[in-house]
C-alpha cells in the first residue's frame, strides 16, 4: 500500500511546502480538493455527513486544483498529484481538457485526475452548466477528454458533445481517470469507465465490501485488465494494525491527514511539516 496526502482545507500559502515536503518523505501522492465558490444560503443536501451538514466553514480556502497542481509540480521531482475531487459535469470539457494536460505537462506525467458528479446545485446554476443528468453527462465526458488527450486528430459525436475532426495539444494521453462517490451508478462508473475509485471516510469493513463489489463489476468490463487503483481514506485506520486492516481490504493508497493522527485537524503549520516526516517513520515505513 502507498500513501497521500490530501490538502483539504490547508490554505493555500501552505500547500507548495507540504507537498515539498512529502516529496521529501517518500509519499506518493498528494490530493488537491475543489470548489469553485461558496454560497451564502446552501440548500443542498452534503451527502458526506449524516445530517447534511458541510465539513468545512465559508472562507475556507480552496485553490484551482489545476493551478495548485501545476505549481507544487514546479517544487517536486517524483509525487504525484490528482484531485479529490473534481467536480466534472459542471465544467466545459475542452476547457478541463487543456489545464489537466498542461498540468501533466509541467510535471513529467505525474498527474491523475479524480473526479465525481457534484452535490451542490447552487454551484452548477453559477457556473452556467445542469445539474440534470450530470452522471450521463460525466460518462460521456470521461470518453471526451480520452480523446482530446489522444494527441492528432480526433472528432467526437456523441449525445451532449458533438466536434469535428480537431486536436489539442500538448497531448496527455496516459492521465489516470479515479472516480469518487457511494452510490450504485458512482461505483459503476468507477470499474467500468476509469482507473480508480477515491473512498470517503468508510468503516473497513464497508470499504471491503465495496471494493469487492469494485472488483466484480470491473472483471465483467472492457477495462479488466488495466490496473485499478482504490484511494482509501477511513477514520478506522490509526497505527500499523489499523492501515494493514485497510490494505487487507483491498486499498492500494491510504489517503489521509498526517498530522490529523498527533494533533487533529487543526494542528499548525509547522505541526503538519513535522506530522508528515513523523507518520512516515510510524506508518509508512512498514509498508515498504
Amino acid at each position: 500500500m502507498k500513501f497521500a496526502i490530501s490538502t483539504a482545507f490547508s490554505p493555500i500559502d501552505e500547500l507548495c511546502r507540504l507537498a515539498e515536503a512529502a516529496d521529501r518523505a517518500g509519499y506518493d501522492m498528494v490530493a488537491v480538493s475543489d470548489h469553485v465558490v461558496h454560497p451564502k444560503e446552501i440548500k443542498s443536501p452534503y451527502p458526506y455527513t449524516a445530517d447534511g451538514s458541510l465539513r468545512w466553514k465559508p472562507f475556507t480556502d480552496w485553490a484551482d486544483a489545476w493551478v495548485m497542481i501545476g505549481a507544487m509540480a514546479a517544487v517536486t521531482t517524483k509525487i504525484n498529484f490528482t484531485t479529490n475531487i473534481f467536480v466534472l459535469p459542471m465544467r466545459n470539457p475542452f476547457l478541463v481538457a487543456k489545464s489537466v494536460a498542461t498540468a501533466s505537462a509541467i510535471s513529467r506525467g505525474r498527474v491523475t485526475m479524480g473526479i465525481g458528479v457534484g452535490w451542490m446545485e447552487e454551484e452548477f446554476d453559477l457556473l452556467g452548466q445542469s445539474f440534470r443528468r450530470r452522471g450521463k453527462r460525466t460518462d460521456e465526458m470521461i470518453e471526451v477528454l480520452r480523446k482530446l488527450w489522444e494527441g492528432g486528430w480526433v472528432e467526437h459525436h456523441g449525445e451532449f458533445y458533438d466536434f469535428a475532426p480537431l486536436e489539442m495539444s500538448p497531448a496527455a494521453p496516459n492521465v489516470p481517470i479515479y472516480c469518487g462517490g457511494l452510490s450504485k451508478p458512482a461505483l459503476r462508473r468507477a470499474a467500468t469507465r476509469c482507473d480508480g475509485w477515491v473512498s470517503d471516510l468508510h468503516p473497513i469493513d464497508e470499504m471491503t465490501t465495496i471494493i469487492a463489489e469494485l472488483k466484480t463489476l470491473r472483471a465483467d468490463s472492457l477495462r479488466a485488465d488495466i490496473p485499478f487503483t482504490v484511494l482509501a481514506s477511513s477514520r478506522e485506520a490509526f497505527g500499523v494494525d489499523g492501515h494493514k486492516r485497510l490494505a487487507d481490504a483491498g486499498a492500494t493508497h491510504c489517503m489521509t491527514f498526517p498530522w490529523a493522527h498527533y494533533y487533529g485537524e487543526s494542528a499548525t503549520f509547522e505541526q503538519k511539516l513535522e506530522s508528515i516526516d513523523r507518520y512516515a517513520e510510524d506508518i509508512m515505513s512498514h509498508f515498504v
